[in-house]
């Protein structure tokens, strides 16, 4: 299996273009590493691809890998897009993939509602990208030789979907987790996760990679900063910190934070917080960064 980190940060990106707070500045400076939004491609066989998630930056993403370059006047290796949720960082990309390229769309029926009642995704022609339901524990071939299973996480429904009390521990198909598999190898892409019951730890043990959730170290890090009002948990989004003590005794392979927001001191390689996150086995991912479980 092949994973390469199309895209390490949460919505907005490092830096974001509205934020002047420390760590963007230090990305716009060079003294930290700059990354796009959250996205990934896997494989079986390292020629055919499947994105999970379509970023906003998904163009500057795919001219940035070689691997999802056309290999002809209108061929490409991207088989497919799969949608871990409805939220704006993960699907706007889907407008730069509009070209009557043909793909599969693979997403839960909330999600592809949630898309239908956006006029503007009719751009992504029905009848060359194929949209396919995906029932919550079902298998599907995303690309020749990987097999992908969607499953339910605590979460809560896109933003521009809130209305009145927001559940933040929602259960059902508008936040998911896909469990990969291909030749024998096991990895978990959870981009956002509200919280870590106990049979999601159990689902989690013995995967040989394990993407997942670092939004925020610390559920109040936007509030002590004045970046924001909002709580990690209100965002659907467990702390960081609190993932590396949930999972300190769980059996796992490789251990990668993704989707890092830009308050996160993760993104600082030289902050205190990266040295406890590694100290305790978890890598910080990089866009660019290539995973082989």
């Amino acid at each position: 299996m092949h994973i390469i980190i199309l895209g390490a940060a949460a919505g907005g990106g490092l830096p974001q273009w509205n934020c002047g707070c420390g760590l963007c500045n230090a990305a716009r400076a060079g003294r930290i590493p700059s990354l796009t939004q959250s996205s990934v491609a896997v494989s079986a066989d390292g020629k055919a691809w499947a994105v999970l998630n379509a970023s906003p930056d998904i163009r500057i993403q795919m001219a940035a890998t070689p691997a999802l370059h056309p290999t002809g006047l209108r061929e490409v290796p991207l088989r497919s897009v799969l949608l871990t949720n409805g939220d704006i960082d993960h699907v706007a990309g889907l407008l730069t993939l509009r070209e009557a390229q043909g793909y599969d769309l693979y997403a839960t029926p909330a999600i592809h509602a949630a898309l239908a009642a956006n006029p503007m995704m009719a751009a992504l022609r029905p009848d060359v990208v194929i949209r396919r339901d995906v029932a919550l524990d079902a298998s599907v071939e995303p690309a020749p030789g990987l097999r992908a299973t969607l499953f339910a996480v605590p979460g809560k429904v896109p933003l521009y979907q809130e209305s009145g009390t927001v559940e933040t521990g929602l259960i059902g198909e508008t936040t998911v987790g896909v469990e990969l598999r291909a030749n024998g190898r096991r990895a978990l892409y959870i981009p956002g996760c509200a919280a870590m019951p106990d049979w999601l730890r159990d689902r989690i043990e013995g995967a040989d990679a394990l993407l997942f959730d670092g939004t925020l170290w610390q559920d109040d890090e936007m509030i002590r900063a004045g970046l924001g009002h909002k709580t990690g948990l209100r965002m659907g989004h467990m702390a960081a910190r609190d993932t590396i003590a949930a999972l300190d005794r769980v059996r796992l392979g490789q251990r990668i934070f993704v989707h890092m927001n830009n308050s996160n001191p993760l993104n600082d390689p030289a902050s205190p917080e990266s040295a406890k996150a590694r100290a305790a086995g978890w890598q910080i991912a990089r866009d660019g960064m290539e995973i082989t479980p």
